[in-house]
């Protein structure tokens, strides 16, 4: 039976200009990963990634990790762009549209006394009306059309693991979560509870067969907890 392992991006740069840039942390995440893997000899022959940079250089930190280790691997690696993230700034401004763009968003969020709690309250209520669905002709994909195209990406990927084989996809939390979603029956209102908790460089997999897509695990980061180093987890 095959295997699917979606894995979230590492760290990226919250709060920074640039945040689809994976930070130190990010990149020592990733590479945990690629070691456990590395030591697990699990037989990934297919690698996947979302378009944006923080998916490609958390792979790329992966494979450097097996590298390192001398391995040696049959590997196809490819993107696809419907394992990027939803528009979080397209989400933001439509509940916001006070400001004219993210930068000048994120320069109110940060004049405030304790901006991340500021900015997860706002995220939090904006992300409630993009999934109501109530507005959906206001954004520039809806969250319907954005659970059918992340589901949709998994459909190259059923052929491969079919035949035995595995394949690892590195990605975000919304669709880690909106594939998690179709799985388990998830209410929309309570998906983002899902999408919260979910860690940097944490993995999930799915497993296939007989037709059937299951979830074998959830948000596994215990890559990270061997290391007894909280500083090792984050959840951006």
């Amino acid at each position: 039976m095959g295997a699917i392992y979606l894995v979230r991006h590492g760290q990226a740069s919250f709060g920074k200009t640039d945040y689809d840039n994976l930070s130190e942390l990010g990149r020592r995440q990733s590479a945990l990963l690629g070691q456990r893997l590395v030591h697990l000899d699990q037989k990934i022959s297919l690698f996947v990634s979302g378009t944006h940079r923080r998916h490609l250089q958390s792979l790329e930190a992966c494979l450097e990790a097996w590298s390192v280790a001398g391995i040696e691997y049959e590997r196809h690696i490819r993107q696809d762009a419907r394992f990027d993230e939803f528009d979080h700034a397209d989400v933001l401004l439509r509940f916001m549209p006070q400001f004219p763009d993210l930068a000048a968003l994120s320069a109110y969020v940060g004049q405030q006394d304790r901006p991340e709690i500021v900015f997860q309250e706002m995220f939090e209520h904006a992300v409630a009306r993009w999934v109501g669905g109530a507005h959906d002709a206001e954004y520039r994909e809806s969250w319907n059309a954005f659970q059918i195209r992340c589901n949709a990406a998994l459909t190259p990927l059923l052929e491969h693991v079919e035949q035995g084989n595995s394949a690892i996809v590195f990605t975000s939390g919304g669709p880690i979560s909106a594939i998690c979603q179709q799985l388990l029956a998830i209410p929309d209102q309570r998906i983002f509870d899902l999408n919260w908790s979910l860690v940097n460089a944490g993995v999930t997999k799915l497993v296939y067969g007989k037709g059937r897509i299951c979830l074998s695990y959830l948000n596994n980061f215990s890559h990270l907890e061997a290391m007894h180093d909280e500083s090792l987890l984050s959840y951006r």
